[in-house]
């Protein structure tokens, strides 16, 4: 890489040539004189190249010898990793007598070593003599021997104060924040047809896009506008790129294939009549026909429109703007020193020390008031000692930043500064980071485990794991402000995902040189010099592979970051999988991913250096030839997402293998001998065979010795009544997550009391770690009773098909669940088996519920009363239990998403006051009826008595509502005939779905509430009639985009208040058997693209008006014979849909 970060290669070379592996290789080669001398000139040049790495920074002269030396050093760590693994291959065969034994000795015989003796010595001393010539040179550059970094592992550790940064936290920008929002909510200033576009202007790493990230969230803008859009645009102004994105934001779902007129009809459908912010981050395009071409798709129709503009340019910002650009001036010298604070001592109190107080403003004036350079040289700073290094770092090469001319340059200087003052390891670590594609989300794990196949991990104590020293090297560079906004996963909150900003990727790709190679769709040629290929396009755009690309022989790593779901051609992608494997035979790395292979090649085998293989979600693959265990070094194999159905009988041999990853696939057994896979942390499924006359036991025993496991494993079809302790789960400390599925044909299947189902998880019990557990298919009518004991750091707790179970753990034990899941669970009624309403209370943490499928599932508690009139109420605790609760009801505190399905009994539980998310399908809608009745009456912070049954009351506490609520499914209720009036109550409601409700008649009257409703659906209500139905206000849905009437025999007609809506986006009629026409007024709907229709068999013909429905994109219409023959070719509605893109009728 342009920094030449030779250090850790150079000193992993000396280290494996002094050792007695290299003498007795030597021995065997007759190479030793020559290996000596190498070691001899690297250990003369070694000294050298931390004072070499200083120099090149201001020396073009010493970074091309920089550049001379890595790339014979390369060189040489390619032959010695041939050599190292060709000697531990035929070690490991002689331990374990394999009958490969036979081979590798006739390689090693005299015969084929009269032969390959001499080549192998010849490559020696020419690398030897090439390497003499460069020392040589090394004179002309006054080179100093510098005290070298010891290991590869940093000598100070990042303190655990990581939140603040991972936070984002964004100080001194409160007064630029306000002044935005002001502009953004103007309703007078900079208008031009209805949109004023607002440039915010300033230098990169000044906080242009944080800035607008805290004005994009900002809840007075929430409230204010309808539809709010968020584009990262960069240097490719591309306008339908653009608008594919718009269209895109918040959907997920991605308009792939369609012309610009589609395009255009479907952003239409978007924005039209609505209030929209847009912010258009990192614009740098300074051609005014591409901008106004973009501007006039964002004008039309919209009722409202302010979009925010991120640039680097004056000229971007006076060519889009409306209003005077924003400029975002410097932080002054005390924000500057705050945000300085955080970053070196990790908090904002003053320094004890004078001196360092001193030392500190010095360095914050040089960074010019740059939230990223502070951030970059403050996180930097965070690692040195304040006496003693702070001061040589103020008088040697902060001096160097120059503060004229520039301020990017000047960034870019401040932040390559950060980067000098790296050890060496993590320069190569960040400079590896280029070949992911400005703006991409990197996993993290994944980031990791590239480390650890270049070899950039290295550690000199054995018991370290290097998936550790990884993950703090991230975190080191995280810290320093290398990356940023990170993502968590939900069971250890560990981070999963980052970014890099914008200089930093700039940054990067300086750093890394001609070493690394983005490789656009132009296809230019990859220069000899390369070592790291990453192709930014998709796969599916080649014809061929340029024979150019072949002739970068030394390549180390090939990604795939940019491919999606699209097909490929399967010729195309079987020749360049062969062409990888057949030219680039020095790969560490080769991630092939979504590539649409269906066929490894066996010449995959031939890779002996390669440490990385990912052929995952490959939906086509179903076998891997078994050169694949030919992979000696193998560190990660990810196999997630395909059709295999067995993995290579040998897959023992790699034994250097940590990491399989095989979810999602479709084996039926493990091939034997996995427990010989000492080195393995990473086990995503273990699959026992489904035989009868297999030896469950025996085949789980195989997980006996793989204690170093880590992350998820899953078990698949484990045996009622088998015992587990052959598993040795107890030494799995690392383990957080567990699934465990018992075979539906396995032993023990019948009646609960037969076999003692509780011992297979009896191998369970000290897992002190797991955080996340699920069961499936366990037959027994109660868990262990030790099970809450054994497992107190649950955060995820899911027990699904375990049909004869009757009591849960006692859930009060989990005091972090977050989420709970029950599935198909028929012989159980009560989630907890009496009424100690403290067992509920003490879930404070519980965040997801979900109830699936528990049909004789009564209450939350054993004690429930049902009234005369099929009503229920909650026995009142008693005056102890009272005393105790301190009057509490028992409430969710925390509960944001619940979802029950076919629990037709349940009709008792805990208030969810600050739920967010509700599907109650086929269940009893009583519990969401008191929790709305409920918190109405606690509107106010004040405690409220509320009656529990005719003899008594007690109170409730709690001034919470309803407000957070934003998508409510209700479905399967039989008896309702209304909607419950209190859906007034949910004026934040988007999403709202009524489903198989046959006795439902009216839609409330307070159903034009729900004001900032997005989507209705209402589906299979036999005595629904709302053709003529007045009370539903349908002008006042002014934010409704998707309709749908399914299997609703009343409807005539669509309602005549309906053509008010005319934000429609989609409109779905299906099984409507009386429907007997389509309005006129549909032409109303100008934002209308999609129309379905399905069997409605009385529907006759469409309306005139649909042709002036101009943002109509597709036309489905199924099983209407009348309505479909008069739409054929030829027929009398055919003219009518001529014009509309996609019509399809069956």
């Amino acid at each position: 890489m342009a920094e030449r970060v030779l250090v850790n290669i150079v000193g992993q070379i000396i280290g494996w040539l002094g050792s007695a592996a290299a003498q007795e290789f030597g021995s065997i080669w007759d190479v030793g004189d020559e290996l000596q001398d190498l070691n001899n000139t690297l250990s003369t040049i070694t000294a050298l190249l931390l004072d070499a790495e200083d120099q090149q920074l201001h020396s073009h002269r010493v970074r091309n010898w920089l550049e001379r030396l890595e790339d014979v050093v390369y060189h040489v760590d390619d032959l010695l990793d041939e050599f190292s693994t060709d000697q531990a291959l035929q070690q490991h065969n002689v331990m374990h007598r394999n009958r490969s034994v036979t081979k590798v000795r006739t390689f090693f015989s005299a015969s084929n070593q009269l032969v390959s003796r001499r080549k192998m010595a010849l490559k020696v001393k020419k690398l030897r003599k090439t390497l003499d010539k460069i020392a040589v040179d090394r004179r002309d550059f006054h080179l100093e021997a510098l005290p070298h970094e010891i290991g590869s592992k940093h000598s100070s550790s990042y303190r655990d104060t990581h939140s603040s940064v991972l936070e984002e936290n964004v100080i001194g920008r409160e007064a630029d924040k306000m002044a935005i929002i002001k502009l953004v909510l103007d309703t007078k200033s900079g208008i031009e047809e209805n949109v004023s576009v607002i440039p915010i202007i300033g230098i990169g790493g000044i906080g242009k896009t944080a800035l607008a990230q805290l004005i994009f969230n900002d809840q007075r803008l929430e409230d204010h506008f309808d539809l709010k859009i968020w584009v990262w645009v960069s240097a490719d102004f591309d306008v339908k790129l653009l608008v594919e994105k718009i269209i895109t934001s918040g959907t997920y779902i991605c308009p792939k294939d369609l012309e610009m007129e589609q395009l255009r009809r479907r952003l239409q459908g978007k924005i039209n009549k609505k209030r929209y912010l847009l912010v258009l981050d990192d614009v740098w395009n300074e051609e005014l026909e591409k901008w106004e071409s973009l501007r006039d798709l964002l004008v039309k129709d919209a009722k409202e429109c302010r979009i925010l503009v991120t640039t680097r340019s004056e000229k971007v910002a006076k060519l889009v703007g409306t209003v005077e650009p924003y400029h975002l001036e410097i932080l002054d010298e005390d924000k500057s020193w705050s945000l300085f604070k955080k970053m070196a001592f990790g908090q904002e109190q003053e320094p004890a020390d004078c001196k360092t107080m001193e030392i500190g403003k010095k360095i914050v004036k040089k960074c010019g008031g740059i939230p990223l350079a502070i951030r970059g040289i403050g996180g930097m700073l965070h690692f040195k000692n304040p006496e003693t290094e702070w001061s040589p770092f103020v008088q040697k090469e902060l001096l160097e930043i120059s503060q004229t001319g520039n301020l990017d340059n000047m960034v870019l200087q401040t932040l390559r500064l950060s980067y000098g003052h790296l050890p060496s390891y993590l320069k190569h670590c960040f400079a590896y980071c280029s070949l992911f594609p400005k703006g991409h989300r990197i996993n993290v794990e994944m980031l990791i485990h590239l480390w650890m196949a270049q070899g950039f991990i290295k550690s000199l104590d054995p018991s370290e794991d290097f998936e550790d020293i990884g993950r703090e090297c991230f975190m080191e560079l995280l810290w320093r402000c290398f990356f940023q906004e990170v993502e968590r996963d939900d069971v250890l909150g560990n981070i999963k995902t980052c970014k890099m900003h914008d200089l930093m990727h700039d940054l990067a790709i300086i750093m890394a040189g001609k070493k690394c190679a983005l490789v656009g769709s132009n296809r230019g040629a990859i220069q000899k010099e390369s070592r790291h290929l990453s192709f930014h396009f998709h796969l599916d755009s080649f014809n061929k592979i340029p024979t150019s690309w072949t002739q970068a022989k030394r390549i180390r790593s090939i990604l795939l970051p940019s491919q999606s779901f699209r097909a490929i051609d399967e010729v195309f992608a079987k020749s360049f999988c062969e062409a990888i494997t057949s030219n680039f035979k020095f790969l560490r790395m080769l991630g092939l991913k979504k590539s649409g292979i269906k066929i490894v090649p066996e010449s995959v085998g031939e890779l002996k250096h390669l440490r990385y293989l990912d052929l995952s979600v490959n939906w086509d693959l179903q076998t891997l030839p078994n050169s694949i265990t030919k992979l000696f070094n193998l560190q990660t194999l990810k196999l997630n997402h395909c059709r295999l159905k067995e993995l290579p009988r040998d897959i023992k041999k790699l034994v250097n293998l940590r990491h399989l990853e095989i979810r999602e696939n479709r084996l039926t057994r493990m091939p034997s001998g996995l427990c010989q896979l000492s080195k393995l942390r990473t086990l995503s499924q273990f699959v026992l065979s489904e035989e009868n006359n297999c030896s469950a036991e025996q085949e789980l025993n195989e997980l006996g010795g793989l204690n170093n496991l880590r992350g998820l494993l899953e078990i698949k079809n484990l045996r009622h009544g088998m015992e587990s302790k052959g598993a040795n789960f107890k030494d799995k400390h690392h383990l957080h997550s567990l699934h465990l599925h018992w075979g539906v044909l396995g032993v023990g299947g019948g009646a609960p009391g037969n076999v003692d189902h509780g011992l297979t998880l009896e191998g369970l019990r000290s897992i002190p770690n797991l955080r996340e557990l699920k069961l499936e298919h366990y037959k027994g009518v109660e868990f262990p009773s030790w099970i809450p004991f054994s497992f107190t750091n649950l955060v995820k707790l899911e027990f699904r098909d375990c049909v004869n179970c009757q009591h849960l753990p006692l859930l009060n034990e989990f005091p972090y669940l977050r989420t709970l899941k029950l599935e198909n669970m028929p012989s159980l009624e009560y989630i907890v088996s009496n009424h100690d309403l403290s067992i509920t209370l003490t879930m404070s943490s519980l965040r997801n519920l979900e109830l699936y499928y528990l049909p004789n599932l009564k209450g939350w508690w054993r004690d429930v009363v049902i009234g005369e009139d099929d009503s229920f109420v909650t026995p009142a605790p008693s005056q102890l239990a009272v005393e105790k609760l301190h009057t509490v009801f028992p409430v969710f505190p925390c509960l944001s998403s619940l979802r029950i399905f076919n629990c037709p009994k349940l009709i008792s539980m805990p208030l969810y006051p600050h739920i967010e998310e509700l599907v109650l399908e086929n269940t009893s809608w009583k519990p969401f009826q008191t929790t709305i009745a409920n918190v109405e009456m606690t509107q106010v912070p004040t405690t409220k008595t509320v009656e529990a049954s005719s003899s008594s009351s007690y109170t409730v506490s709690t001034s919470s509502t309803l407000s957070k609520l934003r998508t409510l499914f209700l479905g399967g209720n039989e008896n309702i005939q209304a909607l419950p009036t209190h859906l007034k109550t949910l004026a934040s409601l988007r999403e709202l779905h009524i489903s198989h409700c046959p006795k439902l008649k009216y839609l409330s009257s307070t159903f034009h509430h729900l004001a900032l409703l997005e989507t209705l659906k209402i589906r299979n209500c036999a005595e629904l009639d709302i053709t003529n139905d007045e009370e539903i206000l349908w002008k006042l849905f002014r934010s409704l985009r998707s309709l749908s009437f399914n299997k609703l025999p009343k409807l005539v007609a669509l309602p005549e208040g309906l053509q008010h809506v005319t934000t429609l986006h989609h409109l779905e009629i299906s099984h409507c058997n009386d429907l007997r026409s389509i309005p006129e007024w549909i032409q109303n709907f100008s934002s209308l693209a999609t129309l379905e229709i399905w069997e409605c068999p009385k529907l006759t013909s469409l309306p005139t008006a649909i042709q002036k429905l101009s943002s109509l994109e597709t036309l489905i219409i199924y099983d209407c014979p009348i309505l479909l023959q008069r739409c054929q070719r030829g027929g009398e509605d055919w003219p009518k849909i001529t014009r509309i893109p996609v019509v399809d009728l069956c």
